[in-house]
């Protein structure tokens, strides 16, 4: 009976993250960042065009990063945000980012979380949220199932203290997943519905 489990970020990673400012304190910056470590993550054919990095919000010091590993890891929890925020709570030795002592944090996204992401974020601490965007094109070009998303879940966040700041770098989010869309590769969705092919659908 297999007893553990390991994801493990893609050896490029480390390296590509050092270079780096120690601090990065402008959301924008934050976010090209975030889209690069996706757009690689496609290119060196490590996983899908997702990533997310788990900042200080009051320093922009960057705590961990994740990009998607779902099939190189054999495990479909193994999305970019699952990711960082676990790596994060290990490398902190927390379970909770927002506990009594620590600064606040911050998650940023490449675009609004899907249905189980969204759950990890509101149960990990995290203090705001910060995306590129939050409508149809992820689906809509990729064809990437995002899940039932709850329909106020603007006012689930606040709800719990967790701020937000949308449409980060649409524009270039959106067009990462245009070109990922016409790159051929691979979205492992086995159990939705066909998806029309890139050239015919309907490109915002």
């Amino acid at each position: 009976m297999v007893e553990s489990f390991d994801v493990v970020l893609p050896a490029w990673v480390g390296p590509e993250v050092a270079l780096w400012p120690a601090e990065v304190t402008a959301a924008e910056r934050r976010m090209e960042l975030v889209l690069d470590l996706a757009r690689r993550n496609v290119l060196e054919k490590t996983g899908g065009p997702f990533a997310a990095a788990v900042f200080t919000c009051d320093t922009g010091r960057v705590v961990a990063v994740g990009v998607n590993r779902v099939v190189a890891c054999n495990c479909s929890s193994a999305h970019a945000e699952v990711v960082a925020l676990s790596l994060a709570q290990r490398r902190l030795g927390v379970y909770d980012l927002g506990g009594e002592g620590l600064p606040r944090h911050e998650l940023v996204v490449n675009w609004r979380p899907c249905a189980m992401c969204f759950g990890a974020l509101l149960w990990s601490g995290i203090r705001q949220l910060t995306i590129a965007g939050s409508g149809p094109e992820l689906e809509t070009l990729t064809g990437f199932d995002e899940g039932p998303i709850h329909p106020e879940w603007r006012r689930e966040l606040a709800s719990r203290g967790i701020g937000l700041s949308e449409d980060v770098c649409r524009r270039e989010a959106v067009e990462l997943f245009r070109w990922f869309a016409e790159s051929g590769s691979e979205v492992y969705n086995p159990r939705r519905e066909p998806q029309p092919s890139p050239s015919s659908r309907s490109m915002p």
